[in-house]
């Protein structure tokens, strides 16, 4: 399977991106988001969805080159904010931003982001706030798809994956990050599988009629599909439970729309919250209390098997150094579709040989 450098990578993104019609300012926003999704490990927010932006531009006409954003609503601590239907990490950069500015002024803020396509790996955004000494908090929702994830006591895709996000700064290390979906697994993961041409874990999916299955391919194409299973395996009525308020937030509250069965996904919706620490609690308490969290966490002795306690978003943050050192791998499938997006607007992929 073919290994790239970051740079390298980026190099690929931007010159497709570029070509697809898009601004250099919006191709560097799109294609650092989605190499450090592969630095991160995650590979279903990464490359691979290079080919999608691209067909989604030229083909489906689904997503704008170019975007026009617009503040449809705005008070001191909140915003509504239209993508003018351009690609998603544009929008949610923008929506931030906005976040935390508003927080740094106010002390906390709400931002929500419709018509912005597909923003990326959600746990990006938060995480922008983190790294301002701030605790980010983000919902996403896929509009009115709703096509992936059974509810709770059905066999029937009706939700989105629906992920949420949080990040939180420390004093002398990497954030702490959560982001997870409230399925068992990200839609790109699967997709991830179908490239590889590997069977998923058991536990992930259902058949279009209820029964477990190992095959990826369940979820694609035409209905009668199977669907990815709610988070919590035998409590997963909690992640339905967290799948719904995240419909509600992400979807209704942002303006996008609510899970109504829509056979594309248009846009997500997007609701970011940011919190400002000094006007809730003195920042030094606060960095001492969270080290005292996490390291009374770590003090935990260890399961079998494992050698040591993680603290969320430590996988991430050590895999980008590795993933830095020793490159990033694409599977063969995902490096075809990508060479084809590349003809598809005018490009000869050798050039990158």
């Amino acid at each position: 399977m073919p290994v790239f450098t970051p740079e390298k990578l980026h190099q690929i993104g931007s010159d497709i991106l570029l070509a697809a019609g898009c601004t250099k300012e919006d191709t560097r926003a799109v294609v650092d988001h989605l190499v450090d999704s592969n630095l991160f490990g995650h590979d279903s927010h990464g490359a691979i969805r290079f080919p999608e932006y691209v067909k989604a531009i030229k083909v489906d006409g689904r997503f704008k080159a170019r975007g026009a954003i617009k503040l449809l609503r705005e008070s001191p601590c909140t915003a509504v904010v239209d993508n003018g239907g351009g690609l998603g990490q544009v929008g949610g950069a923008y929506a931030m931003r906005l976040a935390i500015e508003k927080a740094r002024e106010h002390g906390t803020a709400t931002v929500s982001l419709q018509r912005t396509s597909h923003v990326g790996r959600a746990g990006a955004y938060p995480l922008m706030a983190a790294r301002e000494g701030m605790i980010g908090l983000a919902f996403v929702n896929a509009g009115r798809f709703g096509r992936q994830i059974a509810p709770f006591g059905g066999i029937d895709g009706r939700i989105s994956t629906n992920p949420i996000a949080f990040s939180a700064p420390r004093r002398h290390a990497d954030p702490i990050l959560v982001d997870m979906t409230t399925s068992v697994v990200a839609e790109g993961k699967v997709r991830v599988c179908v490239n590889k041409g590997i069977q998923a874990p058991e536990g992930w999916l259902i058949d279009h009629e209820g029964n477990p299955t190992t095959d990826p391919t369940v979820i694609k194409g035409p209905p009668p599909n199977g669907a990815i299973l709610p988070m919590g395996g035998v409590v997963s009525h909690k992640g339905y439970g967290l799948g719904l308020m995240v419909e509600i937030l992400g979807g209704a509250l942002s303006g996008q729309g609510c899970a109504q069965g829509e056979q594309t996904v248009e846009s997500n919706g997007v609701v970011f919250t940011v919190y400002n620490i000094p006007f809730f609690s003195d920042l030094d308490w606060y960095y001492d209390e969270v080290e005292g969290l996490i390291n009374h966490v770590k003090s935990s002795r260890t399961a079998p098997g494992v050698d040591e306690i993680l603290i969320p978003g430590e996988p991430e943050f050590r895999m980008a150094d590795k993933r830095r050192r020793e490159g990033i791998e694409l599977d063969e499938t995902t490096w075809q579709q990508i060479r084809e997006a590349a003809e598809l607007v005018g490009i000869d992929p050798e050039k990158w040989n």
